[in-house]
């Protein structure tokens, strides 16, 4: 419970994790690595970068997506205290064709994963423009960890 007690420290709670369609889920775990599917922010952050939605909103839209991937990690392993490491970070980010602002815009999702994990934070990351999401989302997160057995 020791992340848990870290975003409560913070302010943060970890949301409920999501119901995929049929066919989907949310995180799949192959021998100690976990795949989390792409994962939004709520409704509010509906728009592009560029346009609608400013850099230092972006910013905290990466930070619920990120929320958001973490609420199916704990539905998937039962407990955060099991990440071993956060390996991989792609973010998806709705811009607007000249935006050029995106790894400012990841870097909410970063710094949480870093407060949260320390060390075991540091990832390697992508953080690339898109043309469109669904929904008209402003970004979408998806990710890999490592698992403690």
């Amino acid at each position: 419970m020791e992340i848990e007690n870290k975003l409560k420290a913070m302010g943060l709670e970890l949301p409920a994790a999501g119901t995929p369609p049929a066919g989907r889920a949310g995180a799949v775990q192959v021998g100690n690595i976990l795949f989390v599917g792409g994962h939004t922010a709520g409704a509010t952050y509906r728009g592009k970068l560029g346009a609608e939605i400013s850099v230092e909103q972006g910013y905290e839209a990466a930070k619920e997506a990120c929320l958001n991937c973490l609420a199916d990690v704990k539905a998937a392993i039962g407990d955060l205290d099991k990440v071993k490491q956060v390996a991989k970070l792609l973010c998806m980010i709705n811009a607007v064709p000249d935006f050029g602002q995106q790894p400012l815009v990841a870097n909410g999702a970063t710094d949480l994963l870093s407060e949260l994990f320390g060390d075991a934070g540091a990832h390697a990351r992508s953080a690339v423009g898109m043309g469109s999401l669904p929904n008209g989302v402003c970004i979408e997160i998806e990710m890999i960890l490592e698992i403690s057995d």
